[in-house]
């Protein structure tokens, strides 16, 4: 009785962590794919640096999202299905915060197999269905700040915060000064644009 217990408490706070960690790496990974569309770079941070990072990074993300997803299946304190982790808006525990989760990772996973297929299905199907990852960090947000248990903690509320705002001056850089940041880089590294 007692190990089911600890099993159990364990489950949760490996559920607890991961989806933080996920969300950590999520924003890391969609900062880096912003710097790497505005084609930032330096001398001492080459472009090669930063996809290799943003790829990478994507991937050790859908890792952690998998122990997340993973375990709060098999921890059983809730009612979620393995369906209810792909089928957006089904579970019978918070539908609509655990479908934001299904959403989010459904979109993630789009993004991830056109990625590792890109030079199978070309440069233009490929970006399109890249252009998920901008709806996919948002929703997955909202589906932390709405099923998650921390939320109201004041040390999730900055992680949050910095995550909204990491994601939002690297959009602020991609979406309203693209060309300039483009051309100050490329002029920094001898390069063209």
């Amino acid at each position: 009785m007692i190990a089911a217990a600890a099993s159990t408490k364990a489950l949760w706070y490996l559920t607890r962590g991961s989806g933080i960690v996920s969300l950590v790496l999520l924003t890391a990974s969609t900062v880096l794919g912003v710097t790497t569309a505005v084609r930032w770079a330096s001398p001492r941070w080459p472009r090669f640096v930063t996809e290799g990072l943003h790829k990478n990074i994507s991937l050790l993300s859908m890792v952690f999202l998998a122990v997340h997803i993973a375990t709060a299946i098999v921890d059983g304190y809730v009612p979620i299905r393995w369906i209810d982790a792909v089928v957006p808006f089904t579970s019978a525990y918070r539908p609509f915060w655990l479908g934001l989760g299904a959403l989010a990772f459904d979109m993630l996973l789009a993004v991830i197999v056109t990625s590792l297929l890109r030079v199978r299905i070309g440069h233009g199907a490929w970006r399109a269905v890249h252009w998920l990852a901008y709806a996919c960090w948002p929703v997955a947000v909202l589906h932390g700040l709405g099923a998650g248990s921390d939320n109201g903690q004041q040390w999730m509320l900055f992680i949050d915060l910095a995550a909204v705002a990491a994601v939002a001056a690297a959009a602020f850089a991609r979406f309203v000064v693209p060309s300039t940041t483009g051309r100050a880089n490329a002029s920094a590294i001898g390069g063209r644009v």
